[in-house]
């Protein structure tokens, strides 16, 4: 990676490490962790069999739309109406495999500029989970409006799809850090990471083997390595987003630990928001509820997003549409799955691409020529300020609003939802 000053390494010495730490021009030699940054079988819950498409009756010929309450909750069908559908603009997921035939991805991939950096397996998602973390990220962000399953928050933009973990979730750290400089090669404008892993500041690791590691300098050597990226995303254009976590961690009051990719250099970390038995009244439920996993704290959350939750008690069935199911499964978030599938799940890896879409919504208004700092501007202006006043330990900024922060006004809730999606 000569663009920002990193290599990466494969060596069978025991001593390659002390070694290379002695050769001229070399600063810091550190070890390459192979973690779990996802696990799809805990995100995974139900696979859609059938259905239809303002949630939660908005008339729109999307079959599924119309069960995709994190849209009416950050207002992008009256984004879209104002003429704001993110075309013009470049989102990388970076992430797992992707389901490329989908037919709700296949018209926005941009397939030239796609890459997989996991060794061994293709940007073709070929797990046997049919459950596919990458397709159903990428489908949040800009799932085409086709009249056909759900519809992405950017239905317009392009996207550069970058596999940087094995479908299983489990990825290097160089795999990362090489997927943000091509994404960023790619030109990109928004850059999306669902994916998160917390490290001991203490420098003690186990490695893929088991095996403890202990360096006290590692925290501080992965922060440089990282943060070289993300500056260098950051200095090209590249906005870049990513999820907060699902650990249910305090980053203000638990300081041993640090959440990347969300807390490197230049990054938005999203936190998690859900209703609590939508399918039950909604027209009228709240839908910002701060979700029950997410990780939060000032110092690592800047915004929030909808990213459904589990925690409804009740095991009323609803239907919504041709939709029968428990009133719980209606709060996660419905996005695609391999195999002409749609899922629904929850988590920050839901939050991230909702946000990543909006950032693509503003890229679109404004041609392309944003400078990260201008969206993130944007982000923050536009976002409804939850919670306590100010930044606040759940919502950080606010929850993220793709109307205002295109338009700078707020939807007036006396006037009924636009029944229909405007379209070309």
């Amino acid at each position: 990676m000569g663009e920002v000053g990193l290599a990466t390494v494969h060596s069978t010495d025991p001593d390659f490490m002390a070694k290379a730490s002695k050769m001229n021009g070399v600063s810091a030699v550190m070890h390459d962790f192979r973690i779990k940054w996802i696990d799809p079988s805990q995100e995974r819950q139900l696979k859609m069999k059938a259905a239809y498409g303002n949630p939660p009756a908005s008339g729109d010929d999307d079959f599924f739309f119309d069960l995709q309450w994190g849209h009416d909750a950050i207002d992008a069908p009256e984004a879209w109406n104002a003429g704001y559908r993110g075309k013009g603009a470049r989102v990388a997921v970076l992430d797992t495999g992707f389901d490329l035939s989908h037919p709700d991805l296949a018209p926005n991939i941009d397939l030239g500029a796609g890459k997989s950096f996991v060794p061994g397996e293709q940007l073709q998602y070929g797990y046997s989970d049919p459950f596919s973390h990458g397709t159903y990220t990428a489908g949040l962000v800009a799932a085409a409006d086709n009249g056909l399953g759900t519809i992405g928050v950017a239905p317009e933009a392009k996207l550069i799809l970058v596999k940087v973990l094995s479908d299983s979730g489990s990825g290097e750290f160089s795999w990362l850090m090489q997927g943000i400089v091509h994404a960023v090669n790619q030109h990109a404008d928004v850059i999306n990471m669902s994916l998160s892993g917390y490290f001991p500041k203490n420098g003690k690791f186990r490695d893929e083997n088991g095996k403890v590691v202990y360096d006290d300098k590692a925290f501080q050597k992965l922060v440089v390595a990282i943060n070289k990226v993300t500056n260098y995303a950051n200095q090209h254009g590249a906005t870049l987003i990513a999820a907060a976590g699902n650990s249910f961690l305090n980053s203000s009051k638990d300081k041993n630990y640090v959440v990347m990719p969300a807390e490197a250099l230049h990054v938005i970390a999203i936190a998690a928001t859900a209703p609590r038995g939508w399918a039950l009244a909604p027209f009228t439920a709240f839908l910002d509820y701060p979700a029950s996993y997410t990780n939060y704290g000032v110092p690592l959350v800047d915004l929030a997003a909808p990213g459904g939750d589990f925690i409804y008690p009740g095991d009323e069935f609803v239907t919504i549409g041709f939709v029968t199911a428990p009133a719980w499964l209606f709060d996660l978030v419905l996005s695609t799955g391999n195999n002409f599938s749609w899922y629904w799940a929850a988590g920050t890896s839901a939050s991230a691409p909702y946000a990543a879409g909006v950032a693509a919504l503003v890229v679109g208004k404004n041609g392309g020529s944003m400078k990260p700092a201008q969206v993130e501007s944007a982000l923050r202006m536009g976002a409804e300020d939850l919670g306590k006043p100010g930044r606040d330990p759940y919502y950080g900024h606010g929850r993220i609003n793709a109307y205002q922060a295109l338009t700078g006004k707020k939807v007036s809730r006396s006037a009924p939802k636009p029944k229909s999606i405007a379209r070309k």
